[in-house]
């Protein structure tokens, strides 16, 4: 699997808003949005349909039932919109209908808006695995809840953004260990050796710690993982950030770049008009501090994980076997060495049989996706349950702990597709953005030790970090809208 995020603009038709054209395709991979229009205009309404084609490749609509509850399970591409208005040089976030039968989905496609009108999620609308393909969906954009009231013919720039995500159904799991303590793992009361049942998404109590370890008082607020979201598919892509940099005010973007850190196959630099540019756009972004994914997060309208959601992620409902990695099996890993056309969206890993990058393989983060073809299986792809890719490697998960006051604050929510005007921070005030306090790590990186990788390992679980550092990534996600799955 492989994915890019691009933006792509074009002339409207003669009819409604004038469309100019965005940012051209940057190198794309995977997911790609072509032939952006603007159509159907109803003055009256402040409303017009954004049209474009849609498209990534191994998507898949499935029900797991391997000795469980079948569980039906996608991946999708969540989809929103960045507009210009006439005269201005600032991109902002476009209110999407909050009502999914006011968009029009392509054949055999489904879209779910959502109530906050971020975005919606596109998926394949019945069973299917294999590429896909929408051609000529539309999203009614409500450019009267931003506050235009654009006449006909007004020229108004358009960036359609698509990030591919994953869905993980409602559900009850297992959070922890089951061969005692693993590095501050998970575990019931009194009792090292058994993981936690989290069979509802009410308040509870957890341990985590050598011996018993301390009582945690886990609100009802708190998304323990019960209730459905989307996951991004893979960490956020170096293309992706270079096209959130270029979305960004100048003096937002120079905060949000990690200027001085063109090392460990970190690739985005500038050109001599001060565009941000990236060399090897399908990698994993490196680098990334907490204040930096959250701005990226909220920016997209999406919002950070928690640790308890990190554990679901991996291994779905399925009991915790010891020492396990994200693709469920604790003996089976094989490090990446390097990458044969390194830098492409079409790399490859060796050795052939890689599943993931921990210490000793590649001096920085791979290429998203890169583990995983039309035909691997879950191990060898060193793919999650529910289909999520490294998990176990590559980069720092950054996820709110239950480990910390401020992380038992969090209260999910979302980004409002916007960031701080002067510091380019996320301004959602339960993410504590400045200084982490809520904030740890999960599922190692290209600088761990293979023991840091495994889906329990709570080695750096409520450690607070503010900073940048070549090997910290960002995964966000999103609640699903109700009434979506079986």
């Amino acid at each position: 699997m492989k994915k890019k995020t691009i933006t792509v603009g074009g002339m409207a038709l003669a009819v409604g808003l004038a469309l100019l054209a965005a940012a051209p395709p940057a190198a794309a991979n995977n997911i790609a949005v072509t032939n952006v229009v603007l159509v159907n205009q109803q003055a009256a309404n402040q409303t017009v349909d954004v049209q474009f084609d849609l498209r990534w490749d191994n998507s898949w609509r499935t029900v797991l039932n391997t000795g469980y509850p079948a569980y039906q399970n996608w991946d999708a591409a969540w989809v929103f919109v960045k507009f210009q208005a006439p005269g201005s040089n600032t991109w902002q976030h476009a209110r999407l209908s909050a009502t999914s039968g006011n968009h029009s989905p392509a054949a055999n496609s489904t879209i779910d808006a959502v109530p906050d009108g971020m975005g919606v999620f596109v998926y394949r609308a019945s069973g299917y695995t294999g590429d896909v393909s929408y051609t000529g969906t539309r999203l009614r954009w409500n450019y009267g809840a931003n506050g235009y009231n654009f006449a006909k013919g007004a020229s108004v720039a358009v960036s359609v953004q698509a990030i591919e995500m994953v869905y993980v159904p409602q559900g009850a799991f297992w959070a922890g260990n089951t061969n005692g303590i693993i590095n501050s793992s998970f575990h019931a009361l009194n009792n090292d050796n058994a993981p936690v049942y989290i069979a509802d998404a009410n308040a509870f109590t957890i341990y985590a710690g050598a011996g018993s370890g301390a009582p945690v008082a886990v609100p009802g607020t708190f998304p323990n993982g019960f209730n459905a979201f989307y996951c991004m598919k893979y960490e956020i892509s170096q293309g992706q950030y270079c096209d959130f940099l270029n979305k960004l005010t100048s003096q937002q973007a120079g905060i949000r770049w990690p200027s001085a850190s063109m090392i460990n196959r970190f690739t985005i630099g500038t050109n001599t008009v001060g565009a941000y540019t990236v060399d090897a756009p399908d990698r994993a972004c490196n680098y990334l501090s907490w204040p930096d994914g959250c701005a990226y997060a909220a920016w997209a309208g999406l919002r950070p994980m928690t640790e308890l959601e990190f554990e679901k992620a991996c291994r779905g409902p399925v009991a915790p076997a010891a020492g396990e990695y994200a693709w469920g099996d604790s003996n089976t890993i094989v490090n990446l060495a390097f990458e044969i056309n390194d830098g492409y969206g079409n790399s490859t890993p060796l050795p052939t049989n890689a599943n993931s990058l921990t210490v000793g393989g590649e001096l920085g983060p791979c290429r998203v996706g890169i583990f995983a073809t039309a035909n691997s299986t879950r191990q060898s792809a060193g793919a999650s349950f529910w289909g999520i890719m490294e998990l176990s490697g590559n980069l720092w998960e950054r996820c709110v702990t239950v480990g910390a006051a401020h992380g038992l604050a969090f209260a999910a929510s979302l980004g409002s597709g916007m960031v701080n005007s002067a510091s380019g921070n996320a301004t959602n005030a339960d993410w504590y953005v400045a200084d982490a306090s809520g904030s740890g790590f999960r599922g190692g990186s290209w600088y761990s030790a293979n023991t840091t990788v495994r889906v329990a390992d709570r080695t750096k679980g409520a450690t607070a970090d503010p900073n940048r550092f070549s090997y910290y990534g960002w995964r966000g996600v999103r609640d699903a809208p109700s009434g979506v799955g079986p």
